[in-house]
């Protein structure tokens, strides 16, 4: 067959809609793992680069070394497509700009927020840069290095920073070190690690957005979920925690059987212009375990969130802004995509009554969070 005679085949099984079978039979086809790094350009003089994974399965995980950053993750959809399935940039001048939400970031060296941009420690007082995200210049806006790694027939890159003492106002030097691994059953797993010279309070989360829809659905508001908690921290103007924990049971804030995020949304908007709420998981043991499902059901689409931490956070993509051209040029819309940051409390360093968050010289701080993707036929 010559190239004109394919060509007028492939034409006749585009017309038949043939193509998409065969695109999904390639998507269920035996992948052999691989990891590429490419040199994307510079942030401030630094090479940042940009690391992809692919399983056996064909998923496939993009990191970028600004920000720790997970920048692309596509997985497959009841049909065997495979589509993206969570927001990003198609060029690292928009990572490194003000248009950046955080997109995939890793969030330190103290994510969500610390009042009055204010603490004391061992009898000291510091103030901070900011009283959110670990400062003006957090973890999210720094260029980290990275290798990888392979085990098993399985594929990582781990990075690393290091927090200079006096960063953003923060004591101690403080020695980072972010760990994505992509297992063959679809598993994401971040394994995050520090050390430091000084106590210091840290709080490590990473703040990917998922819309599980594939590009079928601008917003995540039909996306079903489910959060293994009962309790949730009361919360005031700008999301800041007041100290108290309260009962799910009758608020708008109960997930603990499966309810659309868009089922309650009026009721909370008043609050945050949507959902930004910590909750209080079950598991306080420090070991693994399920803390959030989401279904969507367009694509088939289950994320299962698997973590270490005692909270997660739950925000629904309330200032995501049609000005802002994300992936593909397509604008972004409110609520367009969801957070589940698996974190330690907000406020905690202010709040005695929450679990510690303060990080000693002879402490090494471990934490894992699993993101999982799985279909319902």
């Amino acid at each position: 067959m010559n190239k004109f005679q394919l060509s007028i085949c492939l034409s006749f099984l585009v017309l038949l809609g043939v193509t998409e079978n065969i695109f999904a039979q390639n998507a269920n086809s035996v992948k052999k793992p691989s990891i590429n790094k490419e040199l994307i350009g510079q942030v401030n003089g630094e090479d940042v680069f940009q690391y992809t994974l692919q399983n056996k399965t064909g998923m496939q995980v993009q990191l970028i070394t600004y920000g720790a950053a997970i920048t692309n993750i596509i997985t497959q959809d009841k049909n065997g497509k495979m589509n993206s399935v969570v927001l990003g940039f198609d060029s690292l001048a928009q990572y490194a700009s003000n248009e950046n939400s955080l997109m995939g970031s890793t969030v330190g060296r103290v994510a969500n927020r610390i009042s009055n941009k204010k603490f004391t420690l061992e009898g000291k007082e510091y103030t901070l840069s900011s009283d959110i995200h670990g400062g003006v210049n957090g973890f999210d806006k720094r260029v980290w290095k990275a290798k990888e790694l392979i085990k098993k027939n399985e594929l990582s890159v781990e990075m690393t920073y290091l927090s200079k003492d006096g960063d953003e106002g923060f004591p101690g030097n403080l020695s980072v070190s972010v760990t994505f691994t992509l297992k063959n059953n679809n598993d994401l797993v971040i394994d995050y690690k520090a050390t430091t010279d000084k106590a210091t309070p840290l709080v490590l989360t990473n703040h990917t957005y998922f819309n599980l829809s594939g590009g079928k659905d601008t917003k995540a508001l039909n996306t079903e979920l489910t959060v293994f908690a009962d309790q949730f921290l009361e919360f005031r103007d700008g999301s800041l925690p007041t100290g108290k924990i309260l009962n799910v049971k009758e608020t708008s804030f109960d997930f603990t059987s499966p309810k659309t995020i868009g089922k309650d949304m009026e009721k909370v908007q008043q609050y945050t212009n949507g959902y930004d709420v910590t909750f209080v998981l079950r598991n306080q043991t420090g070991k693994l375990a399920l803390a959030a499902k989401a279904y969507e059901p367009l694509s088939g689409r289950e994320l299962e969130v698997y973590t270490t931490e005692p909270g997660v956070v739950f925000y629904s993509g309330n200032w995501l802004s049609e000005k802002v051209k994300g992936r593909n040029n397509v604008p972004y819309t409110k609520n367009g995509a969801f957070c589940l940051e698996t974190m330690h409390y907000p406020n905690s360093i202010n709040t005695p009554a929450f679990p510690n968050t303060v990080l000693r010289p002879t402490e090494i701080f471990t934490s894992q969070t699993i993101y999982r993707f799985l279909v319902r036929k």
